[in-house]
This record gives C-alpha cells, sequence and structure tokens, in this order.
C-alpha cells in the first residue's frame, strides 16, 4: 500500500470504519475477479493501538520534563553549600572555632500519609508507624569532617532536645559554650515541631557569635508518627550522629519539660554507647553555668569520677561536728550524685552527737532519691585508750580504699569546718579542669596534683609562723602597688586536713609510704632525724605529717582558692577548736603569753592570734565569685609556694624535691649501703623510695 493510503486509513471517519477496505483499494486493470478474490483481505482494526501509543508518548514527555525541570543541581550551589571550618592549630591546646553557613533549603515537606480531611488540624492523629527516614540529618553530618568526629577522641560537644521548651533552655547555654572556643559544639534538634532552624535560633536569641552547629535531626512525618516510632526515631539519630560525630557528652533537659519518648531514647542509646549523657535538671542553668568553661575532654569524665567524704570526728567536738553535717545536708548537689558519707566516732561519744545521728539523713531530704538508697557509713572506735600517732595514722588511712584509682577520690573534713552551700560545685570544677582536661593531661600537670583545698591556710604547716598567699600583678598595672595585685589559687607544696580532696592515685600511694614507713621504723636503730623530729604542728593529725613527706619527695603540690574564691567554699571555726586525741598528751597547759615575755615573743603571739581569725563565708554564687570571666588559670598561670612558705617556680620545685628524695633514701630507706640495681619508680607505690635488705 502506498503512503497515501495509508495515510486516508488513518483518518477515516467514524461513518466509512465500518466499510471493508477494498473500497478504498486500488484495482489493477486486467485483473480478473479470480485475482481480485485471491487478494481480498478482512477489514482491519479500528487504529486503537496508535492512539494508544501517542498518549504514552505524551506521558513520557511529561514524566522527561518534570524530571529535567526538578533535577538536583550537583554543581556549586549557595543553598547546598556544606559548611566550611578554619581548622584549630595543632600545636595550640584550645581549638580555634569553625565557622558554620547554615545557609541551606529547608527540605521539602512530605504529604501526609492519610488524607487531611480526615484529621483535625489542631490536633494530628499519631498512627503513622512506618520505616524512619532523616530528610536533612546527612547534609550537615557530612559537613563536620573538618571537627575530627570519626575519632573517639575528640573536641564534640552535643545539645539535643525535642520540646522547644527545653531547647530554650539549652540553648544559652550551649551559646556560651560554643562562645568560649574551647568545643565545637553542636545542637540537634529532634522535635515533632515543623519550625525551621532560623525560625529556631531567631527565638531563642541565638546568632553567629553563639558558634554552634545545628542539626536537623528530625524524622519524616512527625506530627503524625506515634511515641514508639519518635523514640525510635529519637534512637536512630543519636546512631547517626554519633557514627559521624563520636561526641564527648550530650546534654539534654532532664526535666519534665522534655518529651518522655525523647528522654527514653536518649537514655537506651547511651546505654547502648556507654557515651556520657547528662541530664540537666530543672533551673539549673545558673547553679551549673560553670560547666560551660569546661572542655569536651573534661565533660567526658562527668559521671565517671566520684566523690567520697571522711569525717574524722575528735572527742568533745559534738558542735563542731553537728554544724559540719548540718552544712553538708544544706549543700547543693545537682552536679553530681551525692557522695557517700563516711563518719569515724571515738570510743566515747557525746550525748548531743548521738541525739543529732539518730534523727540525721543521708542523702539530704532536698536531694532526688527515688530508691530511698543511704550513702551513710558510721564507725565507732572500740578500744578506749588513747591512741599513738602511727595507729592512728592507719585507722584514718583505712578509712578509704578508690576501687578505681583514675577516678575514685575523698574528701577530707575537719569537725571544725563549715562549708557553704556551693562548695560542691567548685569542688567538681576544679577536679575536671585540673585532673581531665585536654590542656592538664597533655601537658602533664595533672601527675603532680595530690589534692584540691576547699580552705586558704593562714599559718605554716609548723604552726609557729603566719602565711601570706601569693597574688599576681594585673596586666594594666598603675598605681599603688596593693591596687595593682590581685587574689589568685596557688599551688602549694603543704598538703591540708581541715577541708581538702585527695586524688584516689595519691591517696593509694600514701597508704604505700606510710606502711612502708612504719616497717622500716621497725628496724632503724637509732632513729633519724628525719622521722624522729616533727615537722608539722600537732594541731594537725598525725597522718599529715606521712602526707608532706610525700608531697616533698614527689614534688606534689595542693590547690589552693585564692581570698576571693576561699570565702565562697569553707571556714574553719578556731572557737571549738580541739586538738587531736593523739597529741592530747602533748598539750601545753602554759599561756600563750608570760609575764616576762619579750617583744619579739609578744608579736609572735598577737600575728598568731591574728592568722586565727576565721574566714566569713559570703552567700555570693561560684561562678560571681571567680576572676577572670569564671576561667579557672591554667596550672602554668598559678604561682607555686614550697612546703615551708618561700615562692618557687618549678624548676626550684623539682630541685628541692630531688634533695629531699635521696635524703630520704639514705636515711630511711636504707639506699646509703645497697649497692644493687635502684629500683624504677611506679605508679601508686613508693617501693623506689626504699631499698632491700637482707
Amino acid at each position: 500500500m502506498s503512503t497515501w493510503g495509508k495515510m486516508g486509513s488513518f483518518f477515516l471517519s467514524d461513518e466509512e470504519l465500518g466499510k471493508k477496505d477494498d473500497d478504498h483499494k486500488p484495482f489493477k486493470s486486467g485483473s480478473g475477479l479470480r485475482q481480485q478474490k485471491q487478494n481480498w483481505n478482512p477489514a482491519r482494526a479500528p487504529p486503537r493501538r496508535s492512539l494508544k501509543r501517542i498518549a504514552l508518548v505524551l506521558v513520557v514527555a511529561s514524566v522527561v520534563y518534570l524530571f529535567i525541570k526538578n533535577i538536583p543541581v550537583l554543581g556549586p550551589n549557595a543553598q547546598m553549600r556544606r559548611p566550611s571550618y578554619i581548622y584549630p592549630d595543632l600545636s595550640a591546646n584550645i581549638p580555634r572555632r569553625p565557622t558554620y553557613d547554615r545557609s541551606q533549603a529547608a527540605p521539602p515537606k512530605p504529604q501526609d500519609p492519610q488524607d487531611p480531611q480526615d484529621r483535625s488540624p489542631s490536633t494530628p492523629q499519631r498512627i503513622f508507624n512506618g520505616p524512619v527516614r532523616f530528610l536533612a540529618l546527612a547534609s550537615t553530618l557530612q559537613g563536620i569532617s573538618g571537627t575530627r568526629g570519626t575519632m573517639l577522641i575528640n573536641r564534640n560537644v552535643l545539645f539535643a532536645s525535642s520540646s522547644l521548651r527545653s531547647a530554650a533552655t539549652l540553648l544559652p547555654i550551649a551559646c556560651q559554650m560554643g562562645s568560649d572556643l574551647k568545643s565545637y559544639v553542636h545542637f540537634a534538634l529532634m522535635s515533632r515541631s515543623e519550625i525551621e532552624i532560623r525560625e529556631l535560633r531567631k527565638i531563642n536569641g541565638i546568632d553567629d557569635s553563639c558558634q554552634i552547629i545545628f542539626h536537623d535531626a528530625r524524622p519524616d512525618f512527625p506530627q503524625m508518627s506515634t511515641d514508639d516510632r519518635m523514640e525510635t526515631a529519637v534512637f536512630r539519630a543519636f546512631h547517626h550522629i554519633f557514627n559521624y560525630m563520636h561526641p564527648q557528652a550530650i546534654f539534654i533537659d532532664g526535666s519534665s519539660d522534655e518529651e518522655p519518648f525523647f528522654l527514653r531514647g536518649a537514655q537506651q542509646h547511651s546505654k547502648a554507647k556507654q557515651n556520657t549523657l547528662i541530664e540537666l535538671p530543672r533551673r539549673s542553668a545558673k547553679r551549673l553555668e560553670w560547666l560551660t568553661k569546661l572542655d569536651s575532654q573534661a565533660l567526658r569524665m562527668w559521671h565517671k569520677n566520684s566523690i567520697d567524704i571522711l569525717i574524722h570526728a575528735i572527742p568533745g567536738a559534738s558542735g563542731s561536728l553537728i554544724r559540719l553535717l548540718r552544712s553538708l545536708s544544706a549543700a547543693d548537689y545537682t552536679s553530681s550524685s551525692v557522695p557517700h558519707l563516711t563518719i569515724e566516732l571515738p570510743h566515747d561519744i557525746d550525748p548531743p552527737t548521738k541525739r543529732f545521728l539518730e534523727s540525721f539523713t543521708w542523702p539530704p531530704a532536698h536531694v532526688y532519691n527515688p530508691t530511698n538508697a543511704r550513702y551513710l557509713s558510721i564507725r565507732h572506735r572500740i578500744p578506749h585508750q588513747k591512741i599513738s600517732e602511727e595507729e592512728s595514722s592507719a585507722r584514718f588511712l583505712e578509712s578509704f580504699w578508690p576501687a578505681e584509682p583514675e577516678f575514685s577520690h575523698i574528701l577530707v573534713l575537719s569537725p571544725q569546718v563549715e562549708l557553704s552551700p556551693d562548695f560542691f560545685h567548685y569542688l567538681k570544677y576544679s577536679l575536671l579542669e585540673y585532673r581531665y582536661s585536654a590542656i592538664s593531661t597533655y601537658q602533664h600537670w595533672d601527675r603532680r596534683l595530690f589534692g584540691i583545698s576547699l580552705e586558704q591556710p593562714n599559718q605554716l604547716l609548723d604552726g609557729k609562723g603566719s602565711f601570706v598567699p601569693p597574688s599576681l600583678l594585673r596586666s594594666d598595672s598603675s598605681g599603688d602597688a596593693e591596687d595593682n595585685e590581685i587574689s589568685t589559687s596557688f599551688l602549694w607544696q603543704a598538703p591540708n586536713s581541715n577541708a581538702a580532696l585527695f586524688l584516689g592515685e595519691r591517696w593509694i600511694e600514701l597508704h604505700d609510704l606510710v606502711s612502708r614507713t612504719l616497717e622500716a621504723k621497725r628496724e632503724l636503730d637509732p632513729m633519724p632525724a628525719l622521722l624522729s623530729e616533727k615537722v608539722v604542728s600537732t594541731q594537725y593529725p598525725s597522718w599529715l605529717e606521712h602526707a608532706l613527706r610525700l608531697a616533698r619527695a614527689r614534688g606534689y603540690w595542693m590547690l589552693y582558692p585564692g581570698d576571693d574564691i576561699a570565702r565562697n567554699l569553707a571556714t574553719v571555726h578556731s572557737e571549738l577548736s580541739h586538738i587531736p586525741e593523739e597529741y592530747a598528751n602533748y598539750e601545753n597547759p602554759k599561756p600563750l603569753l608570760a609575764d616576762d615575755a619579750s617583744e619579739e615573743e609578744i608579736e609572735n603571739v598577737r600575728q598568731k592570734i591574728r592568722v586565727g581569725i576565721e574566714t566569713t563565708l559570703a552567700p555570693v554564687s561560684l561562678l560571681d565569685s571567680l576572676p577572670n570571666k569564671g576561667n579557672l588559670r591554667p596550672f602554668g598561670d598559678l604561682p607555686v609556694v614550697a612546703w615551708d612558705g618561700p615562692s618557687t617556680d618549678l624548676e626550684g620545685l623539682n630541685m628541692l624535691s630531688r634533695e629531699y628524695l635521696a635524703e630520704f633514701k639514705n636515711n630511711i630507706g636504707s639506699c646509703s649501703t645497697y649497692t644493687g640495681k635502684q629500683r624504677e619508680r611506679e605508679p601508686m607505690s613508693t617501693q623506689d623510695m626504699f631499698c632491700p635488705t637482707d
């Protein structure tokens, strides 16, 4: 058939569709009837398949057009640009904060899985429980490679919330932490709300100076999802974030403002990954404001360290003990779990002490304690006779043994101390900063830290002279010298027995030193002056003499607070002070000032009375009392003081330590005649200070 014939049959009218094709088929001349019958064919079917083909072509063309119009831009696009970072200087211990470009297009909102007319617009039915997808999380997680999130140890800290009210609580804390430039601060939103990230930032006053990296970790269909699906989404969101970021600490709002499904998902993920999950209690932003000054490594140890409290009661000091226990009960412990309290009682207990302990409860009533667990141990000494120095030292040190020396620490308190409500905040803040922070561990300053004192002594350990704490000069010094000096924390080689935290590693080493020293005393004849002569005054317990020997031999120091901080931590009351039980026979009944005293003796007594004036506690919040905008000064900026009072430096302290160690090893350790190989120093051991004896 010719082309025209084909086209003609294509354009047949509806009336002609029923006719046979013979009427339109041309006949060849000379052909007979028989030939016509042989070439006859039945009428063709209507060309419906051709119409279907045309329709199919139109559909395909439409699909191709829509695909080309909506194809994603794979080249540079301002709306898809990943965050750019300024890489931190690896030679510095504090990183520079990355700059983050948050101008990214919002993901397309998915259509609801059911007809909007079938539900109320104000209260959507939460019945959708399909697979979880995150439409906007991948782009920001893939863009944080500059924070080294794939490494287990890094500088990432994460804040996360589901409730917008909780987000309003966490964002100011995250902003303050991010602006300090010590860590990479991230915020992840896992909410049902469809609020834009830009709007969330605007409502909470978050600008670029906060240096927060935002992540939209909301799943698809959040408003229609069941609580179980949202809980699963929270767990999976934390899982994806953990793989890309490995946050050293995760902050969430632990109050009732947060969604229950979010709290469950966060707690489940924390148990699965064993990461640090910090649940901030209600109205804790001001009280825990100091945590924004810590770096990621210190925050990682938030839950790992523990503190026990040890009180050694003295006979006849019931009033002092009751005052101390009341100040402990009134303290704020929102930064940690309540410490375990151990009270060592003498053989003779005063009636007021008995009555008070009958009603004394620990933890205090205002502390959250859903299991009603008791963290109180009261021990009563059986022997009635007076104890010796050796017995007192051994008994006291045996009262505590750190299960994990790196994380278990002991707070020693004298009954004549009264504590401020914020003392525990300062204790944990200083412990995390000076023991676990990146800058302290990198420069090995933590290896010299014996403990942290809560009070500033006003006299030397020998009790004969007053102690003047060191100070720093202002950077913009001008005018009088006194006005140019500022109070500062300092490092003193002399340990403290009134109110001081001792690290678990040093406590074990002190155990070992006392044990070996007591054993060596039985074999030494005559007794060397290093052991027979007391350096520490008898107003302090006998175990402090051993602590001083360890500090001098190892070059350890105690961290002491400055004047501005000390008056907000603890005060030592002298009106009810009692001499330690082991020195009861040493007490001098003579008056301080004789009738025929010289001018020099009169001045010495006056100074001794003056330094005994106690410090009055000031009702000021912790961060407000700290200088340097609440930042604790690093070890390298703190003054160093030798055990007997003069100022020194690190090199001078090392020289004094080497001299004392050599004297100790020769006179007490029996190393003067030992010709064998000297023992190597081992962690938490003093065996290198003693030589083997046959």
